[in-house]
């Protein structure tokens, strides 16, 4: 199985990329949800079995990757338990 890790911030999909296990696993930033969604594209046509994203896609996020390798691969996204929000909230803004 091919997997891929997608994490949003200022990243650069070009540079911003690692590789591990020969290959099969994979970690790529991306700096919005118009280059996670061409990033996206791009793994599934070259055979990415499975994309998981970080909890900054949330559901909207997320539906934007599944549309854009046409629902075809597994795609999941990241969360946190409620009792955490305001830790959360604290860090991301």
């Amino acid at each position: 199985m091919k997997f891929a890790f997608l994490i949003m911030g200022e990243f650069d999909s070009k540079k911003d990329r690692a590789l591990i296990h020969n290959g099969t696993a994979q970690i790529i930033g991306v700096a919005n949800i118009y280059e996670a969604g061409t990033v996206a594209k791009n793994l599934y046509e070259y055979g990415i079995d499975c994309i998981e994203l970080c909890g900054a896609f949330g559901a909207d996020g997320a539906k934007e990757i599944i549309k854009a390798t046409e629902n075809k691969i597994p795609v999941g996204y990241i969360t946190h338990l409620p009792e955490q929000d305001e830790l959360y909230k604290k860090f991301f803004l």
